[in-house]
């Protein structure tokens, strides 16, 4: 993996030579083996390379042999080998052993549509000099990061946000609307993000620019059937052809010239991946783990039974509530946006264990709970169905306190409250965004701790209507457990999971994390899979467990879904609190951001310091305002000193 920005002025200004060094210098991170530039009158590119294939011939940016196109690329195509012969068939010569070439020459035989052949995860830029046309394009599933700025005479692009703010033309401000989306989804929805004026290319688009305009091209998007549809063979056949496809993904995405290793977190989904891996590993394989102090989040039993049961050689990095509040400033310095839980800190601190163990590249579990339907929010809505058809019954809604046995709140909250809070009423089960009306009511109440000056910002805005805004057409047409697939696969998925949690902060150490149950052969054959084959009442994965038997132990197979959890609102409260928390969260420092009201926020410190009980939301409010402050802080207020410029 790789760090990539650029520049194209589009008025005509060569492209500063410096800028170009400090947008390549602030992602040194994501690619400390080499950097690179290339400038030609207006257009600029820059690269830092995180070297996995064709170590020695892979430098970037890279040109096609006549010099008239030339590519800055951060990811992995891992079928190269076959579109490389595919290719060659046509008289295509190639001088290196790299899958960026692959790129180059395949953009010279397809143009814009040569994206549809890949299969990978990828966002790179590509300057096509006899067309003056700049051409970007970011992977299906949105697994690397791109983003853009069009700033008045310059078109400017990079893998994080920060490359974009050396640039001194692109602002430094909070964008209100974005707030609002966090405050809501826990993610910004494409192009919005945190800062104005500064866009993310959303997921399975492809960009041009060319004579000035900016053109949005979607070529890919994940869709389900609009009814109920019966899949070619029986479930036998179907876990066949599942196991097979999973083997074909895991077997491209051990393509490396470097060792790979596997996140190991005991759970059906990374223990079926490194069982997979072992089918193509003979070298031991090395796995990793987070384990918790606090036995309400570990899961290093299941971990170690998963590692001695498929013969790894397995490390695991022990986090403490201390370890997570320690490097939070530094997991919102690669995030760059606010978040409302710690999970990525734990990630953070793994992917400097994997990094420190020799290893750039891990192969993981995500995508598979969003493509096979293993969220507990999938159960959940399953069970507000059936308790709508019967709002009046006494013993249904007990279903979801069994559901949720670790949240206290909800299992000593009254029974009308509990109906009121899981939207059960006809009105509410005709709404399509019916599954995640409870999740995201309990994120919207955060925002009673905003001022009524910020409430006034945005006021004109709506986070549901923004999602609305970029539904597919087809979605109301959906079953109910494939809309809410989409809502988890196309928006949480990218927006959150494989972003704060995935590519920022195993990138923070120079580490390529790999998924095959992304791969898209795999999401669209989970995609057309009738709702009961990934939810068979409510053992969720049904399908992905049945192709997974005798692979993995039994014990694991047939475990429930643990959600990934890490101690929140604990870490930043109490006599070791670090002393950042203070000053982010002085009244003087909540003054000067104008977001949220010190006194609500003095209010829910106390609690926390007194020992009251405290629920999701109250962790969620704590961390989401502390990393507001912060990210506020790190990126208008200190960024010169944040990267050492004046």
């Amino acid at each position: 993996m790789c760090g990539i920005a650029g520049i194209l002025n589009l008025d005509g200004r060569p492209a500063s030579d410096g800028v170009l060094r400090r947008m390549s210098r602030i992602l040194h991170h994501r690619g400390p083996d080499d950097s690179g530039i290339h400038a030609e009158g207006p257009l600029g590119l820059a690269h830092t390379r995180l070297s996995i294939i064709d170590l020695a011939g892979g430098r970037q940016p890279m040109p096609a042999d006549d010099g008239d196109l030339w590519i800055t690329f951060n990811g992995e195509i891992f079928n190269y080998l076959e579109i490389r012969a595919d290719l060659e068939k046509k008289g295509h010569r190639f001088l290196t052993h790299s899958d960026t070439e692959v790129i180059l020459r395949a953009y010279a035989e397809k143009g814009e549509d040569c994206v549809r052949d890949f299969n990978g995860q990828w966002a790179f830029a590509l300057w096509d000099r006899r067309r003056r046309r700049l051409f970007l394009s970011r992977d299906r599933m949105g697994v690397r990061p791109l983003f853009y700025a069009h700033a008045k005479n310059a078109f400017v692009f990079g893998s994080e946000i920060k490359a974009l703010l050396v640039h001194p033309e692109v602002p430094r401000e909070i964008n209100p609307r974005a707030l609002d989306q966090i405050f809501t989804f826990w993610h910004t929805i494409p192009p919005t993000t945190f800062f104005q004026g500064v866009s993310e290319l959303p997921p399975g688009h492809s960009l041009r620019v060319e004579e000035g305009r900016i053109t949005l091209l979607p070529y890919w998007s994940p869709t389900y059937p609009e009814s109920p549809q019966a899949v070619d063979g029986n479930t036998d056949a179907l876990a066949e052809e599942l196991k097979s496809l999973l083997v074909d993904s895991v077997r491209l995405r051990l393509r490396a010239d470097v060792p790979v290793g596997a996140y190991l977190s005991g759970g059906l989904d990374s223990t079926a991946t490194t069982a997979l891996i072992r089918r193509f590993t003979h070298a031991p394989l090395k796995t990793f783990s987070v384990a918790f102090e606090d036995s309400e989040f570990d899961e290093s039993p299941f971990q170690r039974e998963a590692s001695r049961y498929l013969g790894t050689d397995h490390r695991e990095m022990r986090c403490a509530a201390a370890d997570i509040a320690g490097v939070f400033p530094d997991v919102l310095w690669h995030v760059e946006k606010p978040i409302l839980r710690t999970a990525p800190a734990p990630l953070f601190l793994l992917s400097r264990l994997v990094r420190e163990s020799g290893f750039k590249v891990v192969m993981t579990g995500e995508g598979a709970d969003e493509v096979f339907g293993g969220y507990d929010i999938f159960k959940e809505a399953k069970i507000r169905r059936f308790w709508g058809r019967a709002p009046e019954s006494l013993w249904r809604p007990h279903l979801l306190k069994r559901l949720y046995p670790y949240m206290s709140g909800l299992q000593n909250q009254p029974e009308a409250y509990r109906r009121a809070f899981f939207h059960v009423r006809p009105q509410d089960l005709a709404d399509p965004f019916f599954s995640h009306l409870p999740r995201w009511g309990m994120t919207d109440s955060l925002k009673r701790l905003f001022t009524s000056d910020f409430k006034s910002r945005i006021a004109a805005v709506d986070a549901r209507e923004d999602m609305r805004a970029v539904l597919p057409k087809s979605f109301r047409r959906w079953d109910g457990f494939n809309q809410s697939q989409y809502l988890e696969a196309g928006h949480l998925l990218p927006g959150y999971i494989l972003s704060s949690q995935g590519d920022r902060v195993a990138m923070a150490h120079s580490v390529e994390g790999r998924f095959p149950f992304l791969d898209h052969r795999v999401v669209e054959f989970g995609a057309k899979l009738p709702s009961h084959l990934k939810m068979k009442v409510l053992n969720e994965k049904f399908l992905l467990k049945k192709s997974m038997e005798g692979l993995i132990p039994e014990s694991v197979r047939r475990r429930p879904k643990q959600p990934y959890r890490s101690p929140d609102g604990r870490c930043f409260t109490g006599s070791g609190a670090p002393d950042y928390v203070m000053e982010a969260l002085s009244a003087a420092n909540l003054k000067r951001e104008g977001i949220f009201r010190p006194e609500a926020v003095h209010q829910l410190l106390d609690k926390f310091r007194e020992g009251r009980a405290v629920g999701v939301k109250d962790n969620m409010a704590l961390v989401g305002v502390l990393s507001t402050q912060m990210v506020a802080d790190q990126f208008i207020h200190n960024f010169d000193r944040q990267t050492g410029s004046s």
